[in-house]
């Protein structure tokens, strides 16, 4: 579906803030991921020219049954070999050819269906009724993919509120663009706790799901005019997910942020303009989280209380600062500092990975499901056609084919909790402590939040060390790894 309220450039702009200055500093960048190894994918290029004009993997919208792989999917030579056989697909799979580095541009999808003023979403019975979305004007927002300027009244008075949280925030200097080689001193300190350069996780930290089998299904920086097809396939194979919105796409594209939560989806904080927020300052932190809860409950009626950071880019600074804006960090499952589950599907459409790549590391992350305890969070993205296309044609399809089966569901659910916990107005504060609490800080609410427990589970003590973090959190790895990439460049398109 198109909208009138905002330009064409949108999507582009945002493509290209995924990569700043044209670096990368995220778990990503290890020397190895989860995935096995491949070939360069710097045959990407080549390998897409002899790709055919395909339509979108989720076309048909009528449902239909998972298949064996067929051989249309079989990737070129140049793409390398996938290391396992693929139990299913979709039918409708689109051709490992077309999901590359300038790959045809499809044609996109308008929702199938509109939701009206007053709906309520039905997996949370005691939610408010959804605003009108055609009353926001985006004149009353930032501009579109830049960090938010801080003299407004809206960053003002949330600077007020972090500072009387009672939320200790550390006092580290923000980190430099260039990753960790490029901060070698950050990236020894282990008091910053900076998951990007060895993947310290605080207690707090929401990393896995408690139970085993149980995968908590999450998509970063939409909506895009993709994020359709990906919701019909969602809705054919009933499941549901956590979506990570980034600000500037919600007032985008306000009615796709309505179906997704009124289609039994989660909606959670991904930040205004998707910056690495360790590089920026307090007051930008601030501006970044305050006005994408804003948009969000602007659009939705509620606000929610859980968020990613983009690249994963976070320490104990910004932690703070998120917990003292009620905001809990999602990360994704990572087992050591090289072994993370990362899709790598966002590289697909720069030309750093190919299909064979991103499907090699989900084979990977499905094997090392079995080798943990707990469930497991997975990064995939719906901000381009080549991530929309790589998860409803092979991912999720091998996804449902998995045994043991996979419970797959938004996060909240997978924490044992009902998806009324997602949000701020509608959380059972007496069993989901609110995320400032659990840094020692104060909240006013409407009801008593005197819950005792971390979202995944653990005991919060209350109280706060001089680093703004609670006693009782430990330190879970201190592996230092270098990583610094380059991007190969940002695809455009059309809204």
């Amino acid at each position: 579906m198109r909208f009138t309220l905002v330009s064409a450039l949108a999507l582009p702009v945002l493509a290209a803030a995924h990569g700043p200055a044209g670096v990368k500093h995220h778990v990503r960048d290890g020397t190895s991921t989860s995935s096995t190894t491949t070939s360069s994918s710097s045959s990407i290029a080549s390998a897409s020219a002899s790709g055919s004009s395909a339509s979108s993997a989720a076309s048909s919208a009528s449902p239909q049954s998972n298949t064996s792989g067929s051989a249309s999917a079989a990737p070129s030579a140049s793409m390398g070999t996938i290391t396992f056989s693929l139990s299913s697909t979709n039918p409708t799979a689109v051709p490992f050819s077309s999901i590359t580095f300038g790959a045809p541009t499809q044609t996109t999808h308008a929702m199938t269906t509109t939701y009206t003023a007053g709906s309520q979403p039905s997996n949370i019975p005691q939610a408010p009724p959804i605003p009108n979305w055609a009353s926001l004007s985006p004149k009353n927002y930032p501009a579109l993919d830049k960090t938010p300027p801080l003299d407004s009244d809206e960053v003002k008075q949330w600077i007020e509120e972090v500072k009387n949280s009672g939320v200790t925030i550390p006092d580290f200097a923000p980190t430099n663009l260039g990753g960790c080689s490029n901060n070698t001193a950050a990236a020894k300190d282990s008091s910053r706790c900076w998951w990007t350069c060895g993947g310290c996780e605080r207690d707090y930290d929401v990393t896995t799901c408690p139970t085993k089998n149980s995968w908590g299904l999450t998509y970063d920086d939409g909506p895009s005019p993709y994020t359709t097809d990906l919701l019909a396939y969602l809705d054919q194979q009933d499941i549901k997910g956590t979506f990570f919105a980034v600000g500037s796409r919600v007032i985008s594209r306000p009615a796709l942020v309505q179906a997704e939560y009124l289609q039994g989806h989660q909606i959670a904080v991904h930040t205004w303009s998707h910056p690495y927020m360790t590089t920026k300052s307090n007051e930008e932190i601030i501006a970044e989280l305050g006005w994408t809860k804003k948009v969000i409950q602007d659009v939705l009626g509620v606000t929610p209380i859980y968020w990613r950071a983009p690249y994963g880019d976070i320490d104990d600074r910004v932690r703070a600062i998120g917990m003292a804006m009620n905001l809990y960090p999602v990360m994704w499952t990572r087992l050591s500092a090289t072994q993370t589950f990362d899709t790598l599907d966002y590289d697909l459409a720069s030309g750093m990975a190919n299909p064979v790549q991103v499907l090699n590391s989900w084979d990977a992350i499905m094997n090392n499901s079995t080798k943990i305890d707990t469930g497991f969070i997975v990064l995939e993205h719906d901000l381009f056609q080549q991530t929309v296309d790589i998860a409803v044609g092979y991912i999720l399809p091998e996804a449902l084919a998995h045994q043991p089966k996979y419970n797959i569901t938004p996060v909240t659910t997978c924490l044992g909790m009902p998806m009324s916990n997602s949000y701020l107005e509608t959380n059972d504060n007496s069993t989901n402590k609110l995320p400032a609490l659990v840094l020692g800080g104060a909240v006013t609410t409407d009801s008593d939040p005197s819950g005792s427990s971390s979202p995944g589970g653990n005991s919060a003590s209350g109280g706060s060390n001089e680093s703004g973090t609670s006693g009782a959190i430990a330190v879970k790895s201190s592996i230092v790894t270098a990583a610094i990439s380059v991007m190969a460049g940002a695809v455009a398109f059309l809204l």
